[in-house]
């Protein structure tokens, strides 16, 4: 039966969302004529206001369909750290009637082409430290030079940034190649776009996610889908036009992307963004601007709390944090709670539902919890193998049905029928994820039943890391499990057998350098462990739970150890 309101419920708040029929740029066309001059992003102290934020849309919407010979529905890639262009790049695309596909700056040149292969993609947006990853690409042909974008973010830096940015961000504008437009030129022709046409059921973007069968897959989400979770995080907690709120989760995650950029978009907010965490340019923001808040990932908060300097900085007007992707240690946000007098408020959602479906409701969290279904969400658990709904307490599979959910996965038939199911005439998303409910309706992770690591919130999938190390020469087989990791969580363990026959030619280290240069820093190994076979099932498989039960176990054991001797 569908999931019951929690009795803990927001009092301000209606169980339903009407959610706005509109395309998602016209967030920006209502805040710039209500605030022309009120600044919507501020970059290490440069201001960039509603309106202005709304023109350099419009225009470089216009470049992108005049010179980049963009179409409706046709995919746009932004592929650079959080800056103002990211924002106005991401608004660009959907005033040209395009759709967005966001792609983390740590990706490697083979990595990145997949996403240009896989969405079709048109265009890119692509930053000036990042362009080399991409040059390999042009020359191949993979997209053509007059479709890329070059974004140099000094261009947004004031001639005396409030603090000292990052080297890459500091750098000077520099022609990367005579055939690839500049964003300051692209601006500086002032085009100007036809019509917007695109509507609520259109796609808007579409955010990557891997898979257990190793490719990313990319999740279609319309202007409609993206609008819930961004006007409903923003009616959870009473958000307005007058907060300010502080920037640091990459944009491209869909967490960053609705709290840090759609959300305080559409009431109007200002945001102060940072290219990368750096905790004593977030302690000043906090000080400068009378920051209200921020999303944070536990390692972020770790690093906060552990700065010697955060006691020289009036951080008083902090008065929220919130995050998700990864749980909060119940010590580290009692520590918070301590320290700073502010409570940490998680919630529970996926790139398929383009941020959350859970949210611990600010009045009444609770720790290590995914909080509460949100407006309009249906949150069952079911028997992972019957798909029959089981009793409150017990451990199931966490399925969704909600507004919210995406469409499908992107030119992906087969992944999307087996992640929706039919239950009393419906269709539900499976998460994968086990969980439980408790008498007041509060919803708790208790295990993954896919097989996937969780780096910092980062997702991080075996199938995918191992099909890359077998691209080393020496490595005969690889199995990727998780381990613990007191700064991350969880991080990734490679356990590999070599080629006997060459086996003393290189060393773990060896391994972990060479993971380096061909995926994201977060997916490489931290630990590599050679090992002279892998359990086999009688089909062949590799038995990867039991590798990873018995890493799980071994921690189990060193932690008892080590409570032992304490």
């Amino acid at each position: 039966m569908p999931s019951a309101m929690s009795p803990h419920w927001p009092a301000h708040l209606s169980s339903k969302l009407t959610v706005p029929a509109t395309n998602l740029f016209y967030n920006a066309e209502v805040s710039a004529a209500r605030f022309p001059d009120k600044p919507f992003l501020s970059f290490y102290g440069k201001a960039v206001t509603f309106a202005q934020f709304k023109d350099q849309a419009v225009h470089m919407a216009g470049f992108l369909q005049r010179r980049c010979g963009i179409a409706a529905g046709e995919r746009v890639i932004i592929f650079m750290q959080n800056c103002p262009q990211w924002a106005i790049a991401f608004y660009a695309a959907l005033r040209a009637n395009a759709v967005v596909v966001p792609v983390n700056p740590m990706n490697t040149t083979e990595e990145l082409r997949h996403y240009i292969e896989d969405s079709g993609a048109r265009a890119i947006f692509v930053a000036q430290e990042l362009f080399p990853r991409l040059q390999p690409l042009l020359n191949e042909g993979v997209l053509a030079p007059e479709q890329c974008i070059v974004v140099t973010y000094s261009d947004y830096l004031s001639d005396e940034p409030e603090t000292v940015p990052p080297e890459f961000v500091l750098a000077p504008r520099h022609r990367v190649d005579s055939r690839v437009p500049a964003w300051s030129d692209a601006l500086a022709a002032r085009l100007s776009p036809g019509a917007l046409l695109a509507g609520p059921n259109d796609l808007c973007v579409i955010p990557y996610t891997s898979g257990t069968t190793g490719k990313p897959k990319g999740c279609m989400h319309t202007h409609y889908s993206v609008m819930c979770t961004a006007v409903g995080g923003a009616q959870w907690f009473a958000s307005s036009q007058d907060v300010v709120q502080l920037a640091v989760l990459p944009l491209f995650h869909v967490t960053g992307m609705q709290g840090g950029m759609n959300a305080p978009l559409y009431n109007g907010a200002t945001v102060v963004m940072l290219a990368r965490w750096d905790r004593d340019a977030a302690a000043s923001a906090i000080e400068r601007h009378r920051i209200a808040g921020w999303h944070a990932m536990s390692t972020m908060v770790v690093d906060f709390l552990s700065n010697p300097r955060l006691g020289d900085y009036d951080i008083s007007s902090l008065r929220w944090m919130r995050g998700g992707g990864a749980a909060m240690p119940e010590a580290l946000a009692n520590k918070l709670k301590e320290k700073l007098g502010v409570g940490y408020i998680e919630g529970y959602g996926m790139s398929e539902t383009i941020a959350a479906t859970h949210f611990n409701p600010a009045h009444r969290p609770k720790p290590q919890c995914l909080g509460i279904p949100v407006f309009d969400v249906d949150a069952r658990i079911v028997d992972p193998a019957t798909l029959v709904e089981i009793p409150r307490g017990e451990t199931g599979e966490i399925v969704i049905c909600a507004p919210q959910v995406m469409q499908g996965y992107w030119r992906n038939p087969e992944a999307t029928r087996e992640v929706f199911v039919e239950i009393d005439g419906r269709w539900f998303l499976r998460t994968g994820d086990l969980g439980r409910v408790d008498e007041e309706g509060y919803y708790f992770m208790t295990d993954r039943l896919k097989r996937m690591i969780n780096v910092s919130g980062y997702k991080v999938w075996p199938a995918e890391v191992e099909a890359q190390l077998y691209h080393h020469p020496l490595i005969q087989e690889a199995c990727v499990i998780a381990t613990r990791d007191s700064r991350r969580g969880e991080t990734v363990k490679a356990l590999v057998v070599l080629d006997a026959r060459r086996s003393e030619e290189v060393r773990a280290e060896d391994i972990i350098d060479w993971a380096r240069t061909c995926m994201a820093s977060y997916k490489v190994p931290r630990i590599v462990e050679f090992v002279g076979s892998l359990p086999k099932s009688a089909s062949g498989k590799v038995l990867w739970r039991q590798l990873q039960d018995a890493e799980t176990s071994r921690e189990s054991t060193h932690a008892d150890d080590s409570v032992s001797r304490a």
